[in-house]
């Protein structure tokens, strides 16, 4: 069992101020930022959802149809809602901070935040206008 630290005059007792285990909910910014970190069991949840519709694929039609008769159930359906709404989060967020993660220099001075970002956003828009052209048939 361990023992209790002796305190004497040059080991004084640490002072710890009491916490609440839900102080991150008490501020915005700290609440987005958890928010955030959450929103990386979504990105999991829609990378397991794809890697299993390509499972599926593999193992031929039946099962692919086995797995599009699941996706339609009404818990997947509410499930996947919320993981779309996480997964938008967490990208803009993503897209956000990635000026200030990579500062890029051109000629020695700083570009503004808004031109590292707007790049990202555009290429978003565009692969999702291609994936959304493909999903309704191309027409």
């Amino acid at each position: 069992m361990k023992q209790a630290h002796a305190y004497t005059l040059y080991r004084p007792k640490w002072y710890r101020k009491r916490v609440s285990t839900w102080w991150w909910a008490q501020q915005w910014r700290s609440f987005k930022f958890i928010l955030r970190e959450l929103s990386s069991i979504a990105v999991g949840y829609v990378g397991a959802m794809l890697l299993w519709m390509i499972w599926s694929l593999i193992q031929g039609p039946e099962s692919y149809a086995n797995f599009l008769a699941w996706l339609k159930s009404p818990l997947i359906i509410v499930m996947s809602l919320i993981a779309f709404g996480f997964v938008l989060y967490h990208s803009i967020t993503w897209f956000n901070l990635a000026p200030k993660a990579m500062p890029v220099r051109v000629g020695g001075k700083r570009l503004p935040e808004w031109m590292v970002a707007a790049p990202n956003y555009v290429a978003w828009i565009v692969v999702s206008a291609v994936v959304i052209w493909f999903v309704i048939g191309g027409k």
